[in-house]
Order: structure tokens, then C-alpha cells, then sequence
């Protein structure tokens, strides 16, 4: 009961005021050698007092913490009055967190506070958690531990921090700072381009931090990225003082450079200096794509849990007549993974493998070779395991720890199922390309397996895919005997049925790899979004532009502005990196004379554009948030004849039905086109038709090409465009509004042309009809798509006006994907139907058990249409 009088009384005094009760409680309290803990609620120190708690965050205060050996810390050069009595110690725990991982503080509750501006580092020790001792005034060290409890304190280059404790430096902590401060120059002298002869570290370059630690190189401070206080970007440090004494982190990252071993001064550079690939380092200029590489700036990339530079190295055999192809094999399907803003992607020579530290650098090493591995090499991969290392091994006969790898050639090259284990224990069932080899146990030895596994779908069960975990430092490796680096469309895949099962699993496939390279501890999040680009008034006929130009000076307000409900554009001559784009206020250039795009040829679209109105004048956008939202303002004011479309390479914010999203990567054709309607005619009365003719234009605009007739391109009900019937490459999305007698839709559509992954695209078809029938179809374009789709989609709609819904469902028919289907009314155990066609609506007709032929809707789920359909209810 007191205690609870107690709390009470507290939070009366001061709840609103957590800063002054936290400055008090130390003022009053420090000179007890108590020890003041800010941290999480499930970490609180055993027997500490609670004397707040926030968000799920808690101040206590419990026994003192001491530390009275710094071997193990990295020390700074500080001056030698090191602590003052009126400051406090404490140490900082982090955790590195990947770059989109990465968590900004939140300002909601006050501003954010720099872990710099508030303390002086004095050392740190590396590891998960990374820990740094610092000194700051009572009311600094307050206000630190005030914003870690309101998520507002801000550490750099991706260090969240877990928790801070105040402790108390013994003496013997104490001579060590004094000692290094005393014996040390403030100034220390660039490291030599040229490593020493015997190997070791100079004496002015290296400082040592323990008897057993690693050496640690010293670079002189600047002011840019790199030149770190503790953690901190330069120029953040503490409030610049003490600038002639305190010597900066010796290189960008401590928790890099502690990790070197053994390393000369010329290797060293590529893990400190910027604008310099981080590994691997081949003096010889033999390793491929090191030399025109671009170094990312360290803010601009994801930083490892481990405290390692982002770098996978893949090594693919010593320097033979393939190993670069294959090398781009795997680079490229890597590439699909992980985000590449974030990992830096290298080839490791069999020589650079040898000779270099490639270890200290490497995030994940992948072994990608069919060669037997020399002994000596072995043994470096191994080194590297013991020391912490991630290894991922692609049909390789790489392996350790009891297991040997057994050839099967009858499997060599044929498509097997897989039965993959994840971490959670779930399975994911799949067909791939065996390597034509397994894993056993070798004789008399003792298995030791992780969560992950993956076995082949037969009465052997013959191991493909195992995770080793060696060592006691978290060392560990995902090896396989399944071709996941391999597309289907890979010359290895001999047969239309494998490329057919192939396909149909490479979701599944890039699933499994993605599980693999997580819980190798990489990142596999969505890559970061492209900045949005201004819309440039392109016009498919020459005609068009004078009338459009008078149109638009009667129209825009006097900034030259055309306001709608969604989204303000504004039209401009040109386009400065001044002008702001956003989702919600786009820039429209109008003086395009010199327009070019890379991703959009006007001239191929205006070739492939026989139109009388759609598709005239096209609003076009490298990225955009949406094409959907393009057309908003000016799709009740423009005149019809003017015909309307919005084209873009890439879109942010892409839409599918329902809240679906709808994925834009680039070499997807992505367009709206505004269409306009009657109501009192015969599509005016049928509008859920508009959505299968625009599907069945995209079919039509491919398949009527000559000799593209036969790519097994098809439409699925409602508004899909389908491979045969076992994938989606593409969808339309349709927006109606009813004004007056008219009905003005926004027709849009995306699908996949240049794209493989990670489905398939129409260049995959046609690759495959090429191989199939020894022809040599061209690939096709985007751009010349788009102008052949609303082309063939002019021509249906005037079609259906004078026919009916009779004039183009021949043609629907010859190309969709559901003739005699089966289906189940209501739930996945209803009664069965089969499919017959459509109503005079659009609907699906379905013929049931009893002998009814019906019309059916969707139940509204998001995601298949055909799954759970209902009969609607006589009116």
C-alpha cells in the first residue's frame, strides 16, 4: 500500500514532467554508486526499483555496475582528465538494423535528440549488442535517458539503441584512458599505402586494444562521412568541443575494423576509406566488376546485424571458361532477392580467395561451383565459418560436419518435387531442377541439422537442401543440390511440360530462396521506393498538339494548375530538380520537343497507334504513384475526342482489385486509358463487359501479330490476362463514373512484357515457342503493346456497339481459360459446376449438377474471383 501511495504521489508531482523527475532521482541519487538503468520492461535488472515507466520502457535504479578491465573495449583517445566528478559513465547497447528495417525515432512526443550532441564516447566493444562507454553531464545524461524512453533518441549508421546504464569506472579503468590519452599524439599519421614489409602493423598506425584483441587502425578525422565519433557522423559530436584531443573512431565503422586480422595496410583501406569498394581486393585487377564499381556511401546501405561491410561474395571456381556466366547466373538472381541499394553483390576469384581477407568483410559467402574444392580453399572457407561466417553452397560439392554428397545421375538435370521445410516449421511443396546429387551422412558421423531442410518428394526421401550451423560463434551454412540460381527458361530445361512445371513453381522458388537468405541474416524487404518523376504532355499526332495547347491555356488557373479531388498538376515548360513531385501535386512538362525515354519510344508508339480517338494524348511518367489517379482532372474537361492515357515505366503505389496491390516493377506495361461510354447504347448497358474487352485486347494486340498466333496467351474471367491457365502476367482495373448520360471509365491495366520474374512475362513465351519450334520471333516492347492494345480495344468497343455482346465473345472464347472448368459453389466444399460461358452481362454461366445452367458472382474475397462463387438471389 505505501509503495502504491508512493507511485501515486510521483506520478501527481510529476507525470507530466518525466524529465525533472529523472534529473532529480540522479542529482539526489548518484552519489550512492547506485546504478540508473533506462531499458525495455522485460529487461529491468533483477531487484531494481522502477521509478518510471513509458511506453513500455521503464527508469530504475538498482546496485552499482562496474567495469575495471577495458581489454576488451576499443578505447579512444580522450584527454586525460577523462571523467570529471560532475559527469557520469554509462554505457549504450545497440543493435544494427538493415536498412529498411531501420526504424526513424518518432518525433510524435518532442523533438529527436542525437545520441552525439548529449555525451563523449570513450570506448566500445563490437558484438550484438554493440556497446559504447561514454561520459555526459547529469542533466545530458537525463535527457538522453528521457528520449530513449519517448523513441526519440537518434544514434547513426542504422544503431538502434536497447538500453542505457549508468556504471561506475574503477581505478584500474581509469590509469588504462589516461595511459592511452598520455601516450598517444592527438594528430595520427595517414596509414601508408604501401603495407610494411614484414606484415605487421606500424606502430604509428596500429594501436593496440588488449592482449588479445585484434589490431585496430587509427585514421586521422575529418569532417565528412567516415570521420565518426563513436558512432556518430562527424560534425555531430559533442557540441565540437574538446576537437585538438579527442581523436575520432579510427575508421568509418569500429565494429568493421575490430575484426581484422593479419591484414595489411593496403586491405585494411578497403574497410575504412570512402568512395572505395569495401572487398574483395585483388591487386592483380583480375576480379571481375571491382574496377568500375561505384562505392555506395555507408548512410545509403543496409548495415549488418554482425557488424559486417554488405557484401556478398560468390564464388563460382577459379578462373575457367564459364565461371563468369555462371557467376552472372547467380549475381542475377540474387539481385531479385536482396536489395541491392543495400548489399554490394561480388565475384571472388579462386586466386582473391586465397590470397586476400576477403573473411573480414564478407556477409555471406556463396559457393556456386561444380568444381571439387581445392584443400587450401577449404580450409579458408571453413576459417570463416568458425569465425562467424554465413555460407550458402548452390549445387556444390562443398560440405562438412558428417554429411558427403552422393551423385545420382539419373536425377542429373530432371525436374523433382520438393518437400521444403522453413523455419517455422511450415512446408512449401514445389518443383525444381535437381543438380543430380544429395546429401548423406558420411560413415560413423554425428549429424547436426538446423530448422531448414529439404527433401526430395520419394520413398528415400533423399536430402537436397540442409542447414549446418559450426562453431560457436554463430557460424552456419544453407547447402543445396537444386538449381535455384536456374529461371525455367534456362537451356538445361529440355521439355515444355518442365518448363511448364518450373514456371509454375518459381514463385515458390524465389520463396525458398528468400527464407534461405534470411535466416542466413540478410534482408530480403521490398527495395526502396523510386523517387517519383514529373509527367511530360506527349501527343500521338501532330494535329492534336495546337488544339490541346488552346485547350489547356482556357483551362489551368493562373499558376497553371488543374486542381481535382486526387491530385493538383501542374503544367510547366520544363522541369528543375526545384519543382516538388508528390503523389498528390505532379508537374506536367510541356515543351517536349526533345523528349526521350529509354523505357518509352513515341515514335514505336505512334507507329502502332491506329486509332480514330483513344490513346491520343498520352501523359507519361518514369515513376509515378499511380496511372489511376492521372486522368482525375481532366477526364470530365478534356473533350472526348482528344482521348486520353496515362503511361508509366514504374509505379509506387499500384492498384489491384479491391485493396490489393498491384506490383510495377520495370518492364511491366503500365497504362490508364479513358474511355467514354453512353449510357443508352449497347455497352452502356452491359459495363461490366468493359473489363473483358480491354483483357481480350491485350491477348488480341499479341496474338494477331504474324506468327505470335500461336503464344499461349489467354484470358481468365473477370479481368485477367493469363500463361495458358497456370499463371497471371497481367490485370485490369476499372473505375466507372456516370455524369449525365455518359458514362467516363478509367481503364487500368498492367501486365508483363520484359519482366521474368517474379512470374513470367510475354517475352518468356515467346523465348520458349522460339526454342520449341526452332523460330525466331522477336521480343516485343512495352511501348508497342500499350499503342496495340487501346488500338484493338478501339476497335472491340465499336464492335460490341453495333453487335452486341454476340460480336466479340467468338473471339473471347477462342481465347479464354476456362472451357469445361470446374468450380464450387459457395465454399471449396459446395456443390460443383462447370463452367459455360457468359450472360448477356458479363457474368459467368455455370452448369450444375441437377442440370441448371446459371448465372454466378463473385463472394468479394481478393483473391480469386472464381473461388467460392454464389448464385445471386431472384429479384
Amino acid at each position: 500500500m505505501l509503495i502504491t501511495l508512493c507511485y501515486l504521489y510521483l506520478w501527481v508531482r510529476w507525470g507530466r514532467r518525466p524529465a525533472a523527475l529523472v534529473r532529480t532521482t540522479v542529482q539526489r541519487l548518484r552519489a550512492s554508486r547506485c546504478s540508473f538503468t533506462f531499458c525495455g520492461a522485460a529487461a529491468r535488472p533483477r531487484d531494481a526499483r522502477v521509478c518510471l515507466s513509458r511506453g513500455g520502457r521503464v527508469f530504475c535504479v538498482g546496485e552499482s555496475q562496474s567495469i575495471d578491465d577495458l581489454n576488451k573495449w576499443a578505447l579512444f583517445l580522450v584527454s586525460p582528465s577523462v571523467l570529471e566528478t560532475e559527469h557520469i559513465a554509462f554505457v549504450t547497447e545497440s543493435i544494427w538494423v538493415q536498412g529498411e528495417n531501420l526504424q526513424r525515432p518518432s518525433s510524435s512526443s518532442g523533438t529527436v535528440v542525437r545520441w552525439s550532441d548529449c555525451c563523449l564516447p570513450l570506448a566500445c566493444r563490437p558484438g550484438d549488442p554493440y556497446q559504447l562507454i561514454a561520459k555526459a553531464s547529469v542533466d545530458d545524461f537525463s535527457k538522453l535517458g528521457v528520449a530513449f524512453m519517448e523513441d526519440r533518441l537518434q544514434m547513426a549508421n542504422g544503431l538502434i539503441p536497447q538500453k542505457i546504464v549508468s556504471v561506475h569506472l574503477q581505478d584500474s579503468a581509469l590509469k588504462d584512458f589516461k595511459a592511452q590519452a598520455a601516450n598517444k599524439p592527438a594528430q595520427i599519421q595517414q596509414p601508408s599505402s604501401e603495407p610494411p614489409v614484414d606484415g605487421e602493423p606500424e606502430p604509428d598506425v596500429m594501436e593496440h586494444a588488449g592482449q588479445e584483441d585484434p589490431e585496430v587502425l587509427d585514421a586521422e578525422p575529418t569532417q565528412g562521412k567516415g570521420g565518426a565519433s563513436g558512432s556518430e557522423p562527424s560534425g555531430e559530436h559533442d557540441r565540437g568541443a574538446c576537437s585538438a584531443e579527442l581523436c575520432h573512431l579510427h575508421l568509418s565503422s569500429c565494429h568493421e575494423c575490430l575484426e581484422l586480422e593479419n591484414s595489411t595496410i593496403e586491405s585494411v583501406k578497403f574497410a575504412s576509406a570512402e568512395n572505395i569498394p569495401d572487398l574483395p581486393y585483388d591487386p592483380s585487377g583480375s576480379l571481375e566488376g571491382i574496377a568500375d564499381a561505384t562505392c555506395l556511401e555507408r548512410e545509403g546501405r543496409g548495415v549488418s546485424v554482425t557488424g559486417k561491410a554488405p557484401n556478398i561474395l560468390i564464388y563460382v571456381g577459379f578462373d575457367s571458361q564459364g565461371s563468369q556466366g555462371r557467376f552472372q547466373q547467380v549475381r542475377s538472381v540474387l539481385a531479385d532477392c536482396v536489395d541491392t541499394d543495400s548489399y554490394t553483390l561480388y565475384h571472388l576469384s579462386g586466386d582473391s580467395a586465397l590470397r586476400d581477407p576477403w573473411s573480414d568483410n564478407c556477409l555471406l559467402l556463396v559457393i556456386a561451383t561444380r568444381e571439387s574444392i581445392p584443400e587450401d580453399l577449404h580450409r579458408k572457407f571453413m576459417a570463416y565459418l568458425s569465425q562467424g561466417g554465413k555460407v550458402l553452397g548452390l549445387c556444390s560439392p562443398f560440405t562438412f560436419a558428417g554429411f558427403q554428397v552422393t551423385s545420382k545421375d539419373a536425377l542429373q538435370e530432371t525436374v523433382q518435387t520438393l518437400v521444403f521445410s522453413k523455419g517455422d516449421q511450415s512446408q512449401v511443396k514445389l518443383s525444381i531442377l535437381s543438380s543430380g546429387c544429395v546429401y548423406d551422412k558420411a560413415s560413423g558421423e554425428q549429424l547436426s541439422l538446423g530448422r531448414l531442410q529439404g527433401h526430395m518428394e520419394n520413398e528415400d526421401k533423399d536430402r537436397l537442401i540442409v542447414q549446418v550451423p559450426f562453431g560457436t560463434r554463430g557460424g552456419e551454412a544453407v547447402l543445396c543440390q537444386v538449381h535455384l540460381e536456374l529461371p525455367p527458361s534456362s537451356s538445361v530445361v529440355q521439355t515444355q511440360e518442365d518448363f511448364n512445371l518450373l514456371k509454375s513453381s518459381n514463385v515458390r522458388r524465389y520463396e525458398v530462396l528468400k527464407e534461405i537468405l534470411a535466416t542466413l541474416g540478410l534482408s530480403c524487404d521490398v527495395q526502396q521506393v523510386p523517387a517519383l518523376t514529373p509527367l511530360y504532355l506527349l501527343w500521338a499526332v501532330e494535329e492534336i498538339r495546337q488544339p490541346l495547347m488552346q485547350w489547356l491555356g482556357t483551362h489551368v488557373d493562373p499558376e497553371g494548375v488543374i486542381q481535382s479531388s486526387k491530385l493538383s498538376l501542374k503544367f510547366v515548360p520544363s522541369y528543375t530538380s526545384e519543382i516538388e513531385v508528390t503523389p498528390t501535386a505532379v508537374p506536367v512538362v510541356t515543351d517536349t520537343e526533345d523528349f526521350s525515354s529509354e523505357n518509352f519510344n513515341l515514335e514505336i508508339y505512334r507507329q502502332n497507334l491506329q486509332t480514330k480517338q483513344l490513346g491520343k494524348i498520352i501523359l507519361f511518367a518514369e515513376v509515378t504513384a499511380t496511372t489511376m489517379n492521372l486522368l482525375d482532372g481532366l477526364m470530365f474537361e478534356m473533350p472526348q475526342e482528344m482521348g486520353l492515357i496515362a503511361i508509366a515505366v514504374r509505379q509506387t503505389q499500384g492498384k489491384g482489385r479491391g485493396r490489393n496491390a498491384w506490383l510495377s516493377p520495370r518492364g511491366c506495361a503500365l497504362s490508364t486509358v479513358l474511355v467514354s461510354i453512353p449510357l443508352r447504347s449497347p455497352l452502356g448497358q452491359r459495363i461490366p463487359f468493359i473489363q473483358h474487352l480491354m483483357s481480350l485486347a491485350v491477348v488480341e494486340a499479341v496474338r494477331s501479330l504474324p506468327g505470335y498466333q500461336d503464344i499461349n496467351l489467354r484470358v481468365k474471367w473477370p479481368n485477367d490476362i493469363y500463361y495458358s491457365d497456370l499463371m497471371k502476367l497481367g490485370g485490369v482495373l476499372v473505375n466507372s463514373t456516370l455524369m449525365g448520360e455518359t458514362f467516363y471509365i478509367l481503364i487500368g491495366c498492367g501486365f508483363n512484357v520484359t519482366n521474368s520474374n517474379p512470374t513470367i512475362c510475354i517475352n518468356d513465351l515467346i523465348i520458349e515457342y522460339n526454342k520449341e519450334h526452332g523460330a525466331e520471333l522477336e521480343p516485343l516492347r512495352a511501348d508497342c503493346l500499350i499503342a496495340r492494345t487501346v488500338t484493338t480495344l478501339e476497335r472491340l468497343i465499336d464492335t460490341f456497339q453495333e453487335e452486341g455482346p454476340n460480336g466479340v465473345l467468338p473471339l473471347y472464347y477462342k481465347y479464354w481459360a476456362h472451357s469445361a472448368q470446374q468450380v464450387h459453389l459457395g465454399s471449396t466444399e459446395g456443390p460443383k459446376a462447370w463452367i459455360v460461358g457468359l450472360d448477356d452481362s458479363g457474368f459467368l454461366q455455370v452448369h450444375q449438377e441437377d442440370g441448371q445452367v446459371v448465372t454466378v458472382h463473385p463472394d468479394g474475397n481478393s483473391f480469386d474471383m472464381l473461388s467460392n462463387l454464389i448464385i445471386p438471389k431472384q429479384r
